[in-house]
């Protein structure tokens, strides 16, 4: 229920894997809708993107498909930090998400509001729609987003929506309540949306894209299909500011009006002039929607402030002294579930077959959205068709830090994917998503042939590479002139070749240019593939140190997440452990010895008391 990320992943993933699935959806026309900012990936994100990909899902594809700017972050810090992100065209981003939907066998579109779930014997059996339309089913995803009693703030005028100029969803909610789950709001907010004809560019300062060979798909090896636009920057300033002051008695935020759980790091314009007051500026983004449209979105200029304080403030900026808009910008609070009433497999613990994902479990994002998508709707298919749990570790994805952190911690604000909340982020790089996770997709049956076939032909790729480095012996007078010129360290005896792959100042194929041996090994890469599997390749020699290391830890954490612990034990009549722990092992009901040890409040004594209790 929902085509947003979260539901078109979900529903994909059932059909791919042989389920008949139907898509419910308000309107058809805006499947996949980008309802906030035109960009896939980011910081952590963009890895999450490429697990998607990986697995046979579908964002990866459409972002590639329907780019318009691309960009690698973080490429001065190591490539466990590095993350892909694009730019893409809003309108061509549903055409293609839509055209994927349309023609996957087994997967049907109704266009509908879902206004009751249909549950017998603790067991949900179907749903029912504001046309009274009754469709059976084996299992449910809802996938609702913000659409749950949904209600848009523009200073002190309220409309009811799930969108701007879309209904909300009401029902569902009083429902789920009734039926012992607990429900909470949230807030989450937008920016306004520019003209771009009134905006002085010359008075901004330009940030283009990249052009390499970096994508989010394993897939799509093509060049990029539509032309590539620049993103621009600005600045806030002080008359900026003491306008929006001026706006703060009407501000939603500030006068009572919103009391639900907002994003802290990614705050509105208001919050950032009250939470950093001594700041004189704050850097604003403005992003392409398209290449049809002059529609831009202002990134950094989230806000529900009134009509009139937004566009004074705006024209108080150089660039936007003549500015246009489309519409202001707005807060949304809407209702979610508190996702420890989750399993791992994101089916609820009070109806059986029903399967949350998206913002309905508290987190933002559409990345966030889609991986969770797919893995309910891979578990759904399950619980259907028979097989074990599809669930991903801490060690194997990010989205299997997600979903962990989701059940086992619950959310106190909007939750987003950073890179510091994996703990194993050297074994979880954007480069390698399909080495730690095709091969699961594929033996489940998500992955298919080809997918499977690319990833055999570039591991081999990548371990000749490796080998030939590895055991290649280089001298010292066919190289030192080079090496100086690249400011490294000349040799002063011979080595094998992987001592310079070693070295931080040096490449692979700036190895290639110095070494005619390695520039032939290079050359017998398929070309279209060449980069990726290069890059791939001086990775995991340089990191190799990390990863080990890395390794040996997951290996020493594995052995208690073998534990497993679940309904073994009355939390509450163990005495030797504090109350917060009895309390909130009741509530979580953990699997292992190793999601308990991660539930907040739960010491390293309370684990040990637990094991002593098992009889280790």
């Amino acid at each position: 229920m929902g085509a947003g990320h979260a539901g078109c992943e979900a529903t994909a993933a059932a059909a791919n894997l042989g389920s008949r699935t139907l898509l419910i959806t308000m309107d058809m026309n805006k499947i996949a809708q980008m309802s906030c900012n035109p960009a896939v990936g980011g910081i952590a994100k963009g890895q999450i993107v490429r697990e998607i990909d990986a697995l046979g899902g579908y964002m990866g594809l459409v972002t590639d498909k329907t780019a318009i700017q691309f960009r690698m972050l973080n490429r001065s810090k190591g490539p466990a930090m590095w993350s892909p992100r694009a730019q893409s065209d809003r309108a061509r981003f549903i055409d293609a998400w839509r055209d994927i939907l349309e023609h996957l066998p087994n997967l049907y579109i109704w266009q509908d509001k879902v206004n009751e779930l249909m549950i017998k014997d603790g067991r949900v059996c179907g749903v029912r729609t504001e046309m009274n339309v009754v469709f059976e089913a084996g299992a449910v995803v809802l996938t609702n987003g913000t659409f749950l009693n949904g209600l848009m703030h523009i200073g002190r005028t309220q409309i009811r929506g799930g969108r701007i100029a879309e209904p909300a969803s009401v029902g569902i909610t009083e429902q789920l309540i009734a039926h012992g789950i607990k429900a909470d709001r949230m807030k989450t907010g937008t920016p306004v949306r520019i003209d771009g004809r009134s905006v002085h560019f010359d008075e901004m300062a330009e940030q283009p894209g990249e052009n390499d060979f970096h994508k989010f798909s394993y897939m799509d090896t093509s060049k990029r299909i539509l032309n590539q636009l620049s993103c621009w920057t600005t600045f806030t300033n002080e008359k900026t500011h003491e306008i929006l002051r001026e706006g703060l008695p009407d501000s939603p935020l500030y006068n009572g009006q919103i009391q639900s759980i907002g994003p802290r790091y990614c705050p509105s314009i208001e919050t950032k002039i009250v939470t950093f007051a001594d700041k004189t500026q704050h850097q604003l983004f403005l992003e392409p929607e398209g290449q049809t449209t002059e529609e831009y979105y202002l990134n950094g200029f989230s806000s529900s402030l009134p009509l009139d304080i937004q566009l004074r403030a705006l024209q108080s900026i150089p660039a936007f002294r003549d500015i246009q808009i489309y519409r202001p910008g707005y807060a949304i609070e809407y209702d979610f579930f508190d996702p420890t009433q989750l399993l791992h497999t994101l089916e609820t613990k009070q109806i059986k077959n029903l399967f949350f994902a998206g913002q309905i479990n508290g987190t933002t994002g559409y990345e966030e959205a889609g991986g969770q998508g797919l893995i309910a709707g891979v578990n759904a298919h399950i619980n259907c068709h028979g097989g074990d749990p599809f669930i991903l570790g801490r060690d194997e994805a990010y989205i299997g830090v997600l979903i962990d952190d989701l059940v086992t911690k619950g959310v106190d604000e909007p939750y987003r994917m950073f890179t510091s909340r994996a703990e194993y982020r050297i074994l979880l790089r954007q480069d390698d998503a399909d080495m730690r996770l095709t091969a699961k997709a594929y033996k489940l049956g998500l992955a298919k042939q080809n997918r499977y076939a690319l990833l055999t032909a570039k591991t081999e790729y990548r371990d000749a590479i490796i080998s030939f480095v590895e055991n290649y012996s280089v001298k010292p007078q066919y190289l030192n002139s080079a090496l100086e010129q690249t400011g490294t360290t000349p040799l002063v005896r011979g080595c094998k070749l992987i001592d310079l792959v070693l070295r931080p100042q040096l490449t692979l194929p700036q190895l290639a240019e110095m070494v005619p041996a390695l520039h032939d090994e290079l050359d017998k890469l398929p070309e279209t593939r060449k980069e990726e599997i290069t890059e791939a390749a001086e990775i995991l020699m340089k990191y190799s140190g990390y990863i080990k290391r890395e390794q040996t830890i997951v290996e020493k954490i594995n052995r208690l997440e073998n534990i497993r612990i679940k309904g073994k034990f009355d939390y509450n009549s163990i005495q030797s452990i504090s109350i917060e722990a009895r309390q909130k092992l009741t509530k979580i009901d953990p699997e292992t010895i190793a999601q308990a040890g991660r539930i907040p409040g739960i010491s390293p004594n309370d684990i040990n008391i637990l094991l002593v209790l098992l009889g280790r």
